[in-house]
């Protein structure tokens, strides 16, 4: 059997991996891991280290690790029917009942679904499906698309543009032109201190009706956002944030796109975000909690409004010039089903809602007066420490002492898994849905040591 340190080096000889600094991977200065397995909300590494997951991944095993119950559903489709394309009307079995499925859970007129792999790809079709809306319903001016200041709507050429993250966009020429961004709902960065949630959230919405009254409404073609912000900071909106932005979308005929990539399939504490905050979308990105990241799978579900625009150009016009090899491949398929299967039968939206409130609450109680923390927040099984050398109005740490990186590496010290978020001194956290409350006071407690260590640091550095 070839030893780990082996398999280590002909990873940094081989691998391109994502979100790394390459050449210190390459080179042997930044560390490498090969997980082997896992169970619940831990994982395991190939030199038998268990980890405490506390963000399930990237956000996406809602349903913790090793269900064998998702393997056996991949097999025996396997067996089946491994692969046939959708183009022209081709279907599969697991991908009709899937939609159905889909569309009953999100109600509201939204019935078809388009599939994909990734979160990126989805939200490449969305922009494509903007323009089609648009030229075939006789208004070829309204192309731009507003997107949102760390906002994360992937990391494509297109996609990538959408995102509001300088990372994403420094050296790549991004954004590319008809991507605009608006004012993040980020009320702990308010620009004024005596703002109340919804006064900020008015402001949030006249900076985007400013926005469109710059650019011409006859223009501005969707507007898309994440229900709660995820990579940008694990963001909730303020209060009354989606009803003022959503009175300005209709005044001036704008389609709404919610990104429920991370928030989809329980994670708040309902099926949908757009449910949980009373969102109107015509369409909605979906990904990661579909499968729990067992399958590649993402999907754009499309409202009525825009589906009956797409059945008149195709009227019209023809086939739809858009397709993907793998869109609707039958293993993400039957990988969803037996994914959504666990969701309903262990009631993980319920435990997102119940278990999340109290992942809330213990985060408040156990770091709301710890000296490093500025900020906590979250919602369902989302939540975020924000790191600050002062209490009160935001002041920030100096970026050099990168402050959220080291406290998540402390955390991994700990054997616990939290993301150092981009763009702030920020310390994310997204379990698997599956987490009990025990399991959340442990997750807190190493989170505990973590954030006092660093504190420990930062005080004899003079830093806080």
């Amino acid at each position: 059997m070839t030893d780990t340190r082996t398999l280590i080096d002909n990873d940094r000889r081989h691998v391109f991996h994502a979100s790394t600094h390459l050449r210190d991977h390459a080179h042997g200065d930044a560390p490498g891991r090969i997980i082997t397995g896992g169970k619940g909300i831990s994982i395991v590494d190939r030199d038998g280290r268990e980890m405490i997951d506390a963000f399930a991944g990237l956000y996406c095993v809602n349903i913790g690790y090793g269900r064998t119950e998702i393997a056996d559903a991949i097999y025996a489709q396997a067996k089946e029917l491994a692969y046939y394309h959708t183009y022209v009307g081709h279907s599969n079995e697991p991908l009709i009942a899937l939609s159905e499925r889909i569309a009953r859970l999100a109600g509201n007129g939204l019935n078809k679904v388009y599939y994909g792999l990734s979160g990126s790809d989805a939200n490449e079709t969305q922009i494509k499906l903007v323009r089609y809306y648009h030229n075939v319903t006789g208004q070829p001016k309204k192309k731009k698309i507003i997107a949102r200041q760390r906002g994360y709507h992937g990391s494509s050429i297109a996609a990538g543009s959408l995102t509001g993250l300088p990372a994403f966009h420094q050296h790549f020429d991004l954004p590319i032109e008809g991507i605009l961004h608006t004012k993040a709902p980020y009320y702990y960065r308010r620009e004024r201190g005596d703002m109340s949630e919804r006064e900020f959230s008015v402001y949030c919405a006249e900076q985007l009706e400013a926005l469109i009254q710059r650019e011409g409404p006859e223009t501005i073609g969707a507007f898309i956002g994440e229900p709660v912000l995820g990579t940008g900071g694990i963001i909730p909106p303020p209060a009354g944030y989606w009803e003022a932005i959503q009175a300005v979308l209709k005044r001036h005929d704008i389609l709404l796109i919610a990104d429920e990539v991370v928030s989809g399939f329980g994670r708040l504490g309902s099926d949908f975000g757009f449910q949980h905050y009373g969102i109107e979308p015509d369409l909605v990105t979906i990904a990661k909690g579909l499968t729990s990241a067992y399958q590649p799978l993402s999907g754009v579900i499309v409202g009525e409004r825009v589906w009956k625009a797409l059945e008149d150009g195709t009227g019209e016009y023809g086939p739809i010039g858009h397709g993907w090899t793998y869109s609707g491949h039958p293993l993400g398929a039957a990988a969803a089903m037996a994914n959504l299967d666990i969701i309903e039968r262990e009631n993980l939206v319920g435990n997102a809602a119940e278990t999340g409130a109290y992942f809330n609450a213990q985060l408040k109680k156990t770091f709301s007066e710890h000296p490093l923390v500025g900020d906590v927040r979250g919602e369902g099984l989302m939540a975020a420490l924000e790191f600050a050398p002062e209490k009160g109005e935001y002041t920030p740490f100096d970026p050099s002492l990168k402050v959220g990186a080291r406290v998540a590496a402390a955390a991994l010290e700990e054997n616990l898994i939290a993301r150092a978020m981009p763009n702030g001194d920020i310390l994310g956290f997204a379990p698997p849905l599956v987490i009990d409350r025990s399991q959340v006071d442990e997750v807190i407690a190493r989170a505990k040591r973590a954030v006092d260590r660093v504190t420990d640091e930062l005080t004899r550095e003079k830093a806080l």
